[in-house]
């Protein structure tokens, strides 16, 4: 196969256009993806600022985020951090956090699915809720850029990875995040986006069902099931009225 050359043998239905990866592709992703990645970077800062009063060096922290790449999953997996570490009770807890990635790749599928396996798999490693976020809206529009997704969460994990190592340096500078609003960053910049999914009144249905259950699941039930719990009642709703 020719460089850049769109496949589609492996297309789940005719609906879903071909795709291609090129460098223009990945400079796209990289450019509409800075200013997304700049609000992260105000999370990223209250992360490097909690890791550091865990008790994790300037290194780990920055190792944590250049490995992981996942806001929430880190501030848990440093909530329970000790001596020693119990390991057990940090994989489980990040993973379930993150179990809704599950379902966000296979929303990406359709279009990753013709990408080579290192393109495929390299760009899944840089994507996390918010270019995801950004990946399905311009691919849902009909975009060929299957280099958006990795282009998006490069420069993504670049401001994620120096964000935290600000926070986890200049801690005591900083002081408390919530002074200066930091903490609602990530709440903020998500609400923004799911703005950018809202088609009518149609949106609305699967929205209040997530997050009804959500809320509910969070009331009785321990832990963050109430992530996951959100996200299946919210898909599953569209599923069932799909039709409708």
């Amino acid at each position: 196969m020719a460089e850049g050359e769109p496949t589609t043998e492996h297309s789940d239905s005719d609906s879903v256009q071909s795709v291609d990866f090129t460098a223009a592709g990945v400079r796209e992703g990289f450019v509409a993806g800075f200013p997304v990645a700049v609000g992260v970077a105000g999370y990223g800062v209250v992360f490097g600022v909690v890791a550091r009063r865990a008790g994790l060096s300037v290194a780990e922290a920055g190792l944590m985020s250049a490995t992981v790449l996942a806001g929430a999953a880190q501030l848990v997996a440093v909530e329970l951090w000790a001596d020693p570490i119990p390991v057990v009770a940090v994989v489980a807890t990040t993973a379930l956090v993150n179990l809704r990635y599950v379902l966000m790749g296979a929303a990406l599928r359709p279009w990753l699915q013709q990408l080579t396996v290192p393109r495929a798999y390299t760009s899944v490693f840089f994507f996390a809720d918010e270019n995801w976020a950004l990946s399905i809206g311009t691919l849902r529009s009909g975009s060929h850029n299957g280099a958006f997704l990795f282009g998006s969460g490069v420069v993504l994990w670049l401001l994620w990875i120096v964000s935290t190592v600000v926070g986890a340096t200049a801690g005591d500078l900083v002081g408390d995040p919530a002074t200066y609003g930091l903490d609602f960053v990530a709440t903020a910049l998500f609400l923004t986006l799911a703005a950018g999914f809202w088609e009518g009144k149609e949106s609305l249905r699967p929205w209040v069902v997530a997050a009804t259950a959500a809320l509910a699941v969070h009331a009785v039930v321990p832990g963050e099931w109430y992530i996951l719990a959100g996200a299946l009642a919210g898909a599953a709703t569209e599923v069932v009225t799909y039709d409708d």
